[in-house]
């Protein structure tokens, strides 16, 4: 009986510990499968394998991988629905509340790649918070690799008043110019 592409994408990270593989060898290994990096996420998410990507790594290109160590550790469950995950993207303005890039805008760290947002806990989920729309927000996957359960609550609107009022003057022009942008159609 052939192997599940789940399996053998597993084996075939297993065989190349250390090694950098992209996404041509990865879709390979897994028998051509279409649906090859679900099954990464599911090794990552679900069985513990602690498989990067460009999104944890720096060194990593788009569409390169790495398996560090063979061994799984214990993984968190997602529970977050497609529908939750929408109503939070929806509630943040598709905008990253840590520092504020929106989804798809050139990334200030690194400009040929696009921001790419995550839903993200606010209490983590290893500090007791809930898969719930009160404890999920909104953060750019570089944020949310910094993140590391030590992120502030965003400002207050009296905080970002005070900050806005110490800004020059072209920077309060600037942030005028951007809220009046984001807010025009409302």
């Amino acid at each position: 009986m052939p192997l599940s592409s789940k399996e053998a994408l597993r084996q075939f990270f297993l065989a190349n510990v250390g090694k950098v593989l992209n996404a041509r060898e990865l879709q390979q290994a897994a028998g051509g499968a279409v649906e090859w990096a679900r099954r990464i996420r599911e090794l990552r998410n679900e069985d513990g394998y602690q498989i990067l990507s460009h999104n944890d790594d720096p060194d990593l290109n788009p569409g390169q991988y790495i398996l560090r160590d063979s061994t799984p550790r214990p993984s968190f469950e997602r529970n977050i629905s497609r529908e939750l995950r929408a109503l939070v993207l929806d509630r943040n303005g598709f905008i990253c509340q840590s520092c504020g890039i929106g989804a798809g805008d050139p990334h200030p760290d690194d400009s040929d790649r696009p921001a790419r947002l995550h839903v993200s806990h606010i209490t983590d989920k290893s500090m007791g918070g809930r898969y719930e729309l009160s404890n999920l927000r909104a953060m750019c996957s570089v944020c949310n690799q910094g993140a590391r359960n030590i992120t502030p609550a965003p400002p207050s609107r009296l905080q970002l008043m005070a900050i806005l009022r110490r800004a020059n003057r072209d920077d309060q022009r600037e942030a005028w110019r951007w809220l009046k942008d984001r807010f025009s159609d409302d």
